[in-house]
Parts: structure tokens; sequence; C-alpha cells
């Protein structure tokens, strides 16, 4: 039964890290955040954007390569 449990989590880790990295890139390449920001009266932030956006995709980036490895490991 530990096996089925470390199975779920890695799981869920790989896709959390799939996921967010696939919004973490849209939002780096793509204007969407910049026009919804500028929408919503926060466009004095889209400067600052990737100082946050390009470590966060780093970081889901990791997420998914440890995801991967540990999915590897243990089947």
């Amino acid at each position: 039964m530990k096996g089925g449990i470390v199975q779920m989590k890695t799981d869920r880790c790989f896709k959390t890290g799939v996921w967010g990295s696939i919004v973490a890139a849209i939002c780096c390449a793509t204007p969407v955040l910049v026009v919804g920001l500028g929408v919503i009266g926060l466009a004095a932030f889209t400067p600052y954007l990737d100082y946050f956006l390009f470590p966060l995709l780093g970081l889901f980036l990791i997420l998914t390569f440890y995801g991967w490895v540990k999915q590897k490991r243990s089947g």
C-alpha cells in the first residue's frame, strides 16, 4: 500500500510541475499577464514581472524534473 501512496504523491508532484511550467511559460512569453494587469489597473507592476516569473518558471521546471526522476526510480 505504501508504494501506491508514494506513486500518487510523485504523480501529483510531476503534474503540478508540468502545469505550473506551462502557465509560467505562457505568462513569460505572451502579453497575457501584461494585458490582464492593465485591465485591472495594475499596469505599474509589469516592469517587475520578470523578477517574479522567471524564478517561478525555474522552480516549476525543477519540480517537474524532480517528479520525473522519482517516477523513474519508483516504477
